[in-house]
């Protein structure tokens, strides 16, 4: 029987090599997984300047990280055991004359299905009759390799709503053999009436204030198109007394910017139960953080957590980490789950760095991020 073993310990500091990174001072979490005689070991954060990150478990054996990094395309990086991370470099190139996307590359997550490898992904679409500021659609891009290159499946975005869209995260549903795409309608000229925007036009504040969105829609299983008409999951709260009302709003509150953000949903299934993490606030200011919804179906409808937010920044406490979120979760040889996601240290709050936290969920259905840095509310 394989004997697997964790192990949380707080170390000053863990050089991990890595082209082009530095690493920081952390704890450092070790799983030993003697069934395959290797250690896996890791300091927060790791040394990977991605946004939106995105760890995917190949069948090979390795570890491969995307992420949001750069103009035109995506990189990534392999690891055996994530404690030393090589360059697969460039695994996705855009903006080519004959392609449907121009920039704005973000938030790539990469499936493993039949033997094939499929990135999914936001842009911005070259199709742009009306000049529209933003104008970001989901694409998907297929290789025979998680290192690459991927290259279109199709010339065009899986669909084209009349609204702007990033954030692409898929569930294949393995009983119904049904697969779902969750996005996020974008804020861009989407102006909505609720009490916290009432209050801040009559403060003064702003004139008015726009929301993202997080939707779900069956997709072909061809991923050529979707079936029938995206279903709305989850929003910001319309009154000020919603308990989810205060944290979700705070990029407003703290006048950074007249915007309300639900984006970077991510969904797994435990038992009979669809979990849901997402994330709000503004993705560039300190207040970005991660709450989370529960389902009976994985089109809703979702409820949002009492213990929200599970994950937040924590620099009135003295931290050194903000901005948290922007999340996914894998399981790791200790059987464990564990929660990927971004985050900006404070002595270098331009530059997005990836975290690794452990991921619980009690016998009750509550879940919680265990981070090492960032402030989380307990149930």
């Amino acid at each position: 029987m394989r004997k697997i073993t964790f192990l949380g310990l707080v170390a000053g500091l863990m050089i991990i090599s890595c082209a082009g990174c530095s690493s920081h001072s952390g704890t450092t979490r070790t799983i030993t997984d003697e069934g395959r005689g290797c250690d896996f070991s890791w300091s927060n954060p790791l040394p990977l300047k991605f946004g939106d990150p995105f760890l995917l478990h190949a069948s090979d054996g390795k570890y491969y990280m995307y992420g949001t990094s750069m103009k035109d395309g995506f990189e990534a990086y392999v690891s055996d055991s994530l404690n030393r991370w090589e360059p697969c470099g460039r695994v996705y190139q855009g903006a080519g004359k004959d392609q449907w996307n121009v920039n704005c590359f973000w938030a790539p997550e990469v499936y493993e299905r039949n033997g094939k490898y499929y990135m999914f992904f936001s842009a911005n679409y070259r199709d742009n009759p009306t000049n529209e500021g933003e104008n970001f659609k989901i694409g998907v891009a297929v290789s025979d390799s998680p290192a690459g290159p991927f290259t279109d499946l199709y010339d065009r975005p899986i669909f084209n709503p009349e609204y702007p869209i990033i954030d692409a995260n898929v569930y294949f549903d393995e009983e119904t053999g049904r697969c779902y795409l969750y996005f996020s309608r974008c804020c861009y000229k989407h102006s909505v009436e609720s009490e916290l925007a009432d209050s801040l036009k009559a403060a003064g504040v702003y004139d008015n204030i726009e929301e993202s969105w997080v939707y779900g829609v069956e997709m072909k299983p061809d991923f050529s198109g979707v079936i029938g008409d995206p279903v709305l999951l989850l929003c910001p709260p319309k009154k000020l007394d919603d308990a989810q009302a205060e944290w979700e709003s705070r990029s407003a509150t703290h006048k950074e910017v007249n915007r309300r953000w639900t984006e970077g949903s991510y969904i797994f299934r435990e038992g009979d139960t669809y979990y849901m993490m997402y994330s709000a606030n503004h993705y560039g200011g300190q207040y970005y953080a991660v709450g989370y919804a529960t389902s009976k179906s994985p089109l809703g409808p979702f409820k949002k957590a009492s213990n929200n937010p599970v994950l937040q920044e924590d620099v009135s406490q003295g931290g050194s980490v903000m901005g948290t979120g922007h999340c996914m979760v894998i399981t790791l040889p200790d059987n464990g789950r564990y929660c990927v996601y971004h985050g900006r240290m404070i002595d270098n709050p331009d530059e997005r760095v990836v975290l690794i936290s452990p991921l619980q969920i009690d016998k009750e259905g509550v879940l919680t991020v265990l981070s090492d840095y960032a402030k989380r509310n307990q149930p």
